[in-house]
């Protein structure tokens, strides 16, 4: 191979690389995104940028992530609906590494337009999809796998004295889970959570 050739073939990716963008798909909810990666595939399987600060900031705003969180789940199991309240609230960019979710967030901002509705989004480990989830949410997620491992960033710190939680069968907000009651698997402190009535709001 010529000299000009290695050139051209490094060249070739160096662009192929630098224009691997995300693609940022806004919402019916105002503030919530849906992350969509360019994905490269060859031979050896694939590779795509999940996260790149300069331009998620440019896209969706100045958002300062200082943790990464990993949970696994079994098929039916439910997390949410959960919340930080006050100034312990977080913003999260949720993905899927392994198996199939249906996530959820739900519009506790009492000055939004779509205050009290809900967005439901199908991510996986095959479409490689994002969900980007103000702050000012509930939010909860249902595993479709047999398993699913869930990883998500946020923008502030744990606070158990601020946690909250609304039940994820409330009949005001009237999320349709794909499983019936009796697959759905959660713990007893979520079967605790309050009403959406009653639960603490944002301005």
């Amino acid at each position: 191979m010529a000299n000009s050739d290695i050139i051209y073939t490094f060249a070739d990716r160096i662009t192929k690389y630098i224009q691997a963008t995300m693609n940022y798909i806004k919402t019916d909810i105002d503030g919530v995104f849906i992350l969509e990666p360019r994905v490269f595939d060859d031979a050896r399987g694939y590779f795509f940028e999940s996260y790149k600060k300069e331009e998620f900031d440019a896209n969706i705003g100045k958002t300062e992530f200082i943790q990464d969180n990993e949970s696994k789940s079994t098929r039916g199991v439910l997390r949410g609906l959960h919340y930080q309240k006050g100034e312990f609230s977080q913003a999260k960019l949720v993905r899927v590494i392994e198996g199939t979710v249906l996530d959820v967030a739900v519009d506790l901002r009492k000055s939004s337009p779509t205050y009290g509705k809900h967005i439901m989004v199908e991510l996986s480990s095959r479409n490689k999809r994002q969900l980007f989830i103000p702050r000012g949410f509930a939010h909860g997620f249902l595993v479709l796998s047999d398993e699913a491992v869930f990883t998500y960033k946020v923008d502030n710190v744990y606070a158990p004295s601020h946690e909250a939680s609304i039940k994820f069968d409330d009949k005001t907000i009237g999320i349709k889970w794909p499983l019936p009651a009796n697959e759905v698997k959660t713990s007893p402190k979520d079967l605790t959570g309050a009403s959406f009535e009653d639960a603490e709001k944002f301005d």
